[in-house]
This record gives C-alpha cells, structure tokens and sequence, in this order.
C-alpha cells in the first residue's frame, strides 16, 4: 500500500473531517460496528480539536491494540437496567470506553429528561477519553452535567510512593446563553498521565513537580515519571478526591477498583474493568431555561469584567481556552506531530488505507 502526500518529520495540519474519517474507516478494520466507530472517531477527533491532544488521535493506536489483543470487546452487548426510576446501571461488556462512555451519559440524560435528574452508574468499560465529551452531550441536551471515572493505578495514595489511585478525571459543566459553555475538565493529579506517555515517546523532559520515579524520587525525565508516579494537585486534597473517583465510579458501580483497573497501554492481558458514573440535571430545573442560561452569561461577564493580574491579558472562563482552540483548529486544520503522524500511518497502512495529510 503506498502512503501519498504524508511527511513524516515534521508537523502537518489535518482538516477535523479529513481526520474523523481516516480514524472512522481504521476503528471499522479493526473491528468496530460503523455507528461504533463514529461514535469513538468523533470522540478522539474533538479532544484534538479542543487541544486535548494527549486524549485525541494520538491515542487510536492504543486503543486499536487493545482492539487486536482481545482486551477490548469490538461488539459488545451494552446492557441497561433502571435500578430506581432516576438511576441505571449500564454493564458495558468490556466495550471500548469511548462507545461505553456515550451510552453512559445518554442514558443520564433521558432519565433526567424524564425526571429532571438522572444518574448513571457504568461496569466493565475502558478507558473513554475526554472527559468533557460527556458534559458536551449534556449540555447540547440543555441540561447541567457530571462525569467520573477511575482509572489505573497511575498516582500514590497520599504519603505513598508506588501507583494505587488512577489519576481519575471529573468533568462538570452546563448550558450558556451567550459564549461557550461554562465546562469543568481536570485529572486530580498536576498533570494528565497521558501527557507524560507522550513526553517519554518524544524524549521531552517535563517540568519539576509533576512525578516521582518509580523509587520514589522527583525527577523531570518523562519515562521515568511514566514508569513511577505522578502528583496529585493540592497535595492531601488531590489524593482524596480521587478516591472520591473510586468511590463513584468503581465500589459503588461494581467496577474493577482500588488498584484492580488495568493499564489501558501496557495491561493487554485482560479488560481494564473501569468505571465511570454520570449525572445530568436539567438546566432548567428551577426556572426557565433561557433565564438560567442568561444568569448563568451574567455571571461569566463578571468574573471576565475583574480587573486582571499583572501579566493577564484577559479572564477566561473554565472551558474557554478550549472552546477557542477548537474554533481556530476547526478553521485551521489539527496540528499532528511527527509522531502522531507515523502512528496513524502505520494503523493505515495495517488497513490498507492511503492517507494524504498534505
């Protein structure tokens, strides 16, 4: 099969549809149903365009290993069961957590249609990527939305120096009026893990503070702080609130927890058992939607009316910079790395796809 048009040593911008459909028709080689692998395209594809590039295409070859092992199941029976009217719980059949994790919120989001709130509760998925994903689905559904999961042992318990808590993402977010939605999405430690698996892959060290090698030390060497631990932020309060996450999305869901979800790059023995849970709340719970929405724009033109710091520019609202990087990517094409490139020319070329990134 021959590669056209696709520089391998340097940075090339990629058209989002361009992109969506090379990773759609790769998803579909290895496996997945078409309406699957829209659905986990579309996710990869939008955290790159957001400028969360450790959570977008970058990662297609990981799951699309995972895919080809056997650890992730390519069809899996999705099953939903109310538990209360306001609550299911949703077994993925060791899906891909990306599909899994759509399932999850829409089903959170039907229920609070139907009664102003509804939770989720989700077993045996795998990693679902962006988080903010999730609270995008909610909030084009107008309604308020939170997403959390675990994940594999990534970052010490507080004191600790060898990985038990996953650095276990929280998003939260809901509708805007005017300006992009207000939209929360953090990892409970000082940095995404994903980003020091990049850093390690490019041979880029990463700032002071981040991580611990694997003998408890600090170090600033990207695959020594793969290979130990990373921080949590805000010492103590990082580390309990990802223990918050196990709580939510592994013992209350039923899902793999306390150290048990595997790692979804190197743990290729076994599905990863993650969980996640999901609430939706509709926007206009109280008042009228277009009365929250416009509350909620007037709270943002205050806080970007303070007057800024020495060195600000301007006030950004939580989601903002993404909302703004996604506008100029939309525009302007995804920056991919060399790196990115080769291994989304390797997953072509495995499928005999000819990719033209010029």
């Amino acid at each position: 099969m021959q590669q056209v048009n696709t520089p391998t040593n340097r940075n090339v911008r990629v058209a989002s549809s361009k992109l969506k459909a090379l990773v759609c028709r790769i998803f579909v080689y290895n496996g997945l149903p078409g309406d699957h692998a829209e659905i986990a395209a579309h996710a990869l594809v939008k955290a790159s365009l957001r400028g969360v590039d450790s959570h977008g295409v970058a990662r297609v070859a990981m799951y699309c290993e995972r895919l080809r092992r056997k650890v992730t199941n390519p069809r899996p029976e999705i099953t939903v069961a109310r538990v209360t009217p306001a609550v299911a719980q949703i077994d993925g059949d060791n899906g891909l957590g990306l599909v899994v994790g759509n399932c999850g919120m829409n089903e959170a989001i039907a229920i609070a249609k139907e009664f102003g709130i509804g939770l989720a509760g989700v077993k045996r998925s795998g990693h679902y990527g962006m988080a903010a994903l999730y609270i995008l689905q909610a909030i084009e559904a107008n309604c308020i939305g939170m997403a959390f999961t675990n994940a594999s042992p990534a970052m010490a318990v507080w004191g600790g120096r060898k990985p038990f808590l996953g650095t276990s993402p929280f998003a939260a977010g809901a509708p805007s009026g005017s300006g992009p939605p207000f939209l929360i999405d953090m990892a409970c430690s000082v940095v995404a893990r994903g980003k020091l698996k990049f850093a390690a892959q490019r041979g880029e060290p990463i700032p002071e503070g981040l991580a611990l090698d694997k003998k408890g030390r600090p170090t600033t060497d990207g695959q020594a702080a793969f290979e130990g631990v990373v921080l949590p932020f805000g010492g103590v309060k990082g580390s309990a609130l990802s223990m918050l996450m196990e709580v939510l999305s592994g013992v209350l869901t039923g899902a793999a927890f306390g150290g048990d979800v595997r790692n979804p790059f190197t743990g290729l023995d076994g599905f990863q058992g993650t969980g996640h849970f999901f609430m939706a709340l509709k926007a206009d719970a109280f008042m009228p939607l277009e009365q929250f929405k416009e509350r909620l724009g007037t709270l943002a033109a205050r806080a970007k009316a303070q007057p800024p710091a020495e060195g600000v520019d301007q006030i950004l609202m939580p989601g903002e910079p993404e909302a703004l990087t996604e506008s100029e990517r939309s525009e302007n094409g995804i920056p991919l790395t060399p790196d990115v490139v080769a291994s989304l020319m390797a997953e072509a070329d495995l499928a005999d796809i000819s990719i033209d990134f010029t």
